[in-house]
């Protein structure tokens, strides 16, 4: 009799922790997801970037051609770091790393047109974080 109480109790009590982790499950990704900053996406001006995203900047503005196939390709924003906007809005540029034998974390990502982009924001940390563009 003792050992099915013990047995009850421990179910009890895995599903009373698997219940609060249900419920406390999407609070936790929403903050996850959001951004760090309140919102405001900080900003980078151009010359701050590394000689390499001012390369891949001068590129986007001149519609490539570009040195990866995954360039121009479209950004989802799964991330949900950037200003919503429908897919196939944002599009992602390789920044080149030196010495690293891929194509590395640092990315440019622009929203709008090729060319003439609303908006480009800089992430050195492969899209855990953004800076926004400013010239």
């Amino acid at each position: 009799m003792l050992k099915a109480v013990a047995t009850r109790a421990r179910k009890a009590g895995f599903l009373c922790v698997l219940g609060v982790a249900f419920v406390l499950s999407p609070a936790m990704g929403h903050a996850r997801n959001a951004p760090s900053t309140g919102g405001a996406i900080p900003p980078i001006a151009l010359a701050e970037l590394p000689p390499q995203g001012r390369d891949t900047y001068a590129l986007i503005r001149e519609g490539g051609p570009f040195p990866y196939d995954k360039d121009g390709t479209v950004f989802g924003n799964r991330e949900r770091l950037l200003p919503a906007h429908k897919r196939g809005y944002y599009r992602e540029y390789t920044v080149r790393t030196p010495g690293s034998r891929n194509r590395g974390a640092r990315r440019i990502v622009c929203g709008g047109k090729p060319r003439v982009p609303d908006a480009c924001y800089y992430t050195s940390d492969h899209y855990a974080s953004f800076r926004e563009i400013v010239e």
